[in-house]
């Protein structure tokens, strides 16, 4: 199988990458983030991917797509945001793996215990139908620890949000009331 592996961060990459190496399949990563703010914050990841890229070996397509006042405006609720979020990245994921002639795609967002998981997959399976490429689903929560610890080892950057502003600005606060307690 040839997999495009979409790609939220380094840290949440570790663990998936070792997964799909010990399935013997043959994979690229695709780092498609417009969501990630502020500028330096979706930067630091980036430049993350690429570290990893390079320690491990594989290689990566990168796409400059920052849509800031997409998310600046955006007014839905916390599931309507993750849904928007979410829905965005896996569809271009599809589309470009459809297009490149990849068997199969899938993301390292399925690691996280802090995502949404099922929304996640149900996004993927319709991408999948969609484009006519599979998703590839695998349920790589397990290994969330490992893969952070791993991360740490390898001397990456492990941020403290998941990558919206909105997030973005909910960790500013959590760390304004700590600080204020």
């Amino acid at each position: 199988m040839n997999l495009l592996l979409h790609m939220c961060c380094a840290p949440c990459s570790v663990y998936p990458i070792s997964v799909i190496r010990e399935e013997k399949i043959d994979f690229k990563g695709i780092f498609f983030n417009p969501n990630i703010h502020p500028i330096e914050e979706f930067k630091l990841r980036k430049d993350n991917v690429n570290i990893l890229s390079e320690k491990l070996n594989f290689d990566v397509d990168y796409f400059e797509d920052f849509r800031q006042d997409e998310w600046e405006n955006f007014k839905g609720s916390e599931e309507q945001r993750c849904n928007f979020c979410y829905a965005m990245r896996i569809d271009k994921v599809a589309s470009y793996a459809a297009q490149k002639g990849f068997d199969a795609f899938t993301t390292t967002l399925l690691v996280s215990p802090y995502q949404k998981h099922d929304l996640i997959r149900a996004l993927g399976d319709t991408a999948a139908k969609k484009y006519g490429v599979n998703f590839y689903y695998k349920d790589f929560r397990h290994g969330f620890r490992q893969g952070q610890q791993q991360a740490k080892d390898l001397g990456l950057y492990r941020q403290k949000f998941c990558g919206c502003i909105a997030s973005y600005q909910e960790a500013a606060n959590r760390v304004k009331h700590k600080n204020k307690a």
